[in-house]
């Protein structure tokens, strides 16, 4: 029997999207895996030069892990207690802020039916069927929540050890990378590892400074304004910020809402200025000089895989997008038959084919 020397492209094509179909539907139906696995290998990579300053001075690698993670849970627990503080001022005066909502509401409800001509009764009539559907809604998802808890609980417990064993067994982690590859190719797989390590250090002390820097600006600009609760809003709007493109849309909104019902709408709007003044220089000065330099991904494609990050795994998904996009960039760059991919993930713009 006579067999083809060349496989037709309609078979390759049909191979790789069940191939991809099946890669994505594992990635999806095993996030609860995978997902813990990857958040403590980045940040592994991002603790090792200090379990390596340790070590470098002596000290057992067993403890130098166990000194660093305790470091960094530490610094977590001081971090969340500082919100927990203002969150809880939050939830005492929410009974107000529902009374000033409704008052507001009823306000907005009359100045619709004199300028639109809409009857009250139409516009009491939508707003009842809206809050029925809202409890529904509420009770559902409030209901999924508390099942989710107890697997939230686990994976926080999970990571820590994640990072503990990967940093514990580094060295033959990248054994078995070299022994997956033949010798003439360590060459490329070290400088594959080498670039990987550096982009995601390098990336996330960027995120990291550019997200205290927003943080900073967020609450002093609410606490100048003489919004409430503005380090915790502050803090919020900074940790939305840190998902590229639509983080910053939502970033506003909250202190927005809080702005309108404590104080008019005027500071509403002097909410609305300050915050795009602080994305006017986030753009424009800080990730441009601290995060958008160590991640060459165009805008396009950030969308694209923030949005694609988001359906696949949800919130934690759009934070991973870029960071493994980095990745895969930087794979594709040193893979001869996949560096056009890695040219189209870049950040070339058309004035750089002139």
């Amino acid at each position: 029997m006579e067999i083809p020397g060349k496989i037709p492209f309609f078979v390759r094509a049909s191979l790789i999207c069940m191939g991809m179909l099946a890669f994505v539907s594992i990635l999806y139906y095993l996030r609860d895996i995978i997902v813990p696995v990857i958040y403590a290998i980045i940040i592994a990579i991002v603790l090792s030069p200090i379990v390596n300053f340790f070590v470098s001075k002596g000290m057992n690698r067993i403890i130098a892990i166990s000194i660093t993670l305790l470091l960094v849970i530490i610094v977590s627990i001081s971090i969340v207690a500082l919100l927990s503080t203002q969150a809880s001022m939050f939830s005492e005066s929410f009974p107000a802020l529902v009374v000033k909502f409704k008052q507001i509401l009823h306000q907005t409800q009359n100045w619709v039916a004199v300028h639109f001509h809409i009857s009250t009764f139409k516009i009491n009539k939508w707003i009842e069927e809206t809050n029925d559907e809202l409890i529904n809604n509420s009770r559902s998802l409030i209901g999924a929540t508390l099942a989710n808890i107890g697997g939230i609980l686990i994976i926080l417990v999970l990571i820590p050890v994640y990072i503990f064993m990967i940093l514990y067994y580094k060295p033959l982690l990248i054994e078995f990378i070299h022994r997956v590859f033949s010798s003439n190719k360590h060459r490329v797989v070290n400088e594959v590892l080498g670039s990987t390590k550096k982009i995601i250090q390098s990336y996330l002390v960027g995120l990291l400074l550019e997200a205290i820097i927003i943080a900073t600006l967020n609450s002093t600009s609410l606490l100048i304004l003489g919004i409430d609760y503005a380090i915790l809003l502050g803090v919020i709007g900074a940790m939305l910020n840190v998902i590229p493109y639509i983080g910053g849309i939502i970033a506003v909104t909250l202190p927005m809402i809080i702005a309108l019902a404590t104080k008019s709408p005027t500071y509403a709007l002097l909410v609305l200025f300050a915050y795009l003044i602080i994305q006017f220089i986030d753009n424009h000065i800080i990730i441009p000089n601290i995060v958008a330099s160590k991640v060459k991904i165009n805008a396009l494609i950030s969308v694209i895989v923030v949005l694609a990050g988001g359906a696949l795994w949800g919130i934690p998904g759009m934070f991973l997008s870029i960071p493994l996009t980095a990745i895969l960039k930087l794979i594709f760059d040193h893979i001869d038959g996949l560096k056009p991919w890695g040219y189209l993930l870049g950040n070339n713009g058309p004035e750089d084919l002139k």
